[in-house]
């Protein structure tokens, strides 16, 4: 099953991204090549760019507070585990202490690291890390594997405590919702969504095997997914027949 996502606000949108870039940054740090490694630290810079948005931080500060408060409600519920309870607000607070006590927005430091900004601002160049433009940069891409995979993980490292909130407050969003098997008529669905709930993420999985790519809108209001097919002129074409996925919504 493929499984897509679709935010319903921009905030959401920017942790998604976030969560994205993480995941390739871990993915490529263990590997050997020298490629890998530069396409790492292209990552990091990605990361840098995204997180250096001002009020970054303190969503993220507020949502973990936001979860902290809603968990504590749920204390003397004889359904709820208090030690599965506990163990998550911990966590939740962990996330916040180790965020709210790193100085500036994520990757501070990583600015005052004259070497790493001089390749960051030639990244975004076609070709600008030739290594004829950096020449100190060319020689690092052949230290010894592991000698740049300490140095990636020390810079990542700067970052972790973002990557460590971000996982946990989009795991807690994607365990609140419950799937729910649906059909699209002639390749067309869409569902009211009910009033007093704000759904913040739309989760829909899909069987490979049918050919098809969602098209996804939606808002407070209502949700619609258009089924597509990609024909051979490469375009993505209106689907007229009838398929059923699976819709999670994330409140």
């Amino acid at each position: 099953m493929i499984l897509y996502e679709y935010p319903f606000n921009e905030r959401l949108r920017t942790y998604l991204r976030l969560e994205q870039l993480f995941r390739r940054l871990g993915e490529l740090i263990p590997r050997s090549h020298a490629l890998d490694h530069h396409f790492a630290l292209v990552t990091i810079f990605e990361i840098m760019d995204v997180a250096a948005r001002a009020d970054l931080k303190s969503d993220v500060l507020k949502d973990i507070e936001k979860h902290k408060h809603q968990l504590d409600g749920y204390r003397g519920n004889p359904s709820i585990s208090e030690a599965a309870l506990d163990a998550v607000i911990a966590q939740l607070d962990h996330c916040f202490t180790a965020l709210n006590t790193q100085n500036g927005k994520s990757g501070h430091a990583l600015t005052e690291n004259d070497w790493l900004m001089s390749i960051r601002s030639r990244v975004g160049i076609p070709g600008g890390t030739c290594g004829f433009d950096l020449p100190a940069y060319y020689a690092w891409q052949h230290r010894d594997v592991a000698y740049r995979q300490n140095a990636l993980q020390e810079w990542a490292s700067t970052l972790a405590p973002m990557a460590e909130s971000i996982y946990v407050l989009l795991k807690l969003l994607r365990d609140s919702g419950v799937p729910q098997k649906v059909a699209a008529e002639r390749g067309q669905f869409q569902q009211n969504l009910p009033q007093g709930r704000t759904f913040q993420l739309l989760r829909l999985r899909m069987d490979p095997s049918l050919g098809l790519i969602p098209e996804i809108s939606g808002n407070r209001l209502i949700v619609s997914v258009r089924l597509m097919r990609q024909e051979a002129d490469g375009r993505l074409h209106s689907c007229a027949e009838d398929a059923a996925f699976e819709l999670t919504l994330c409140a």
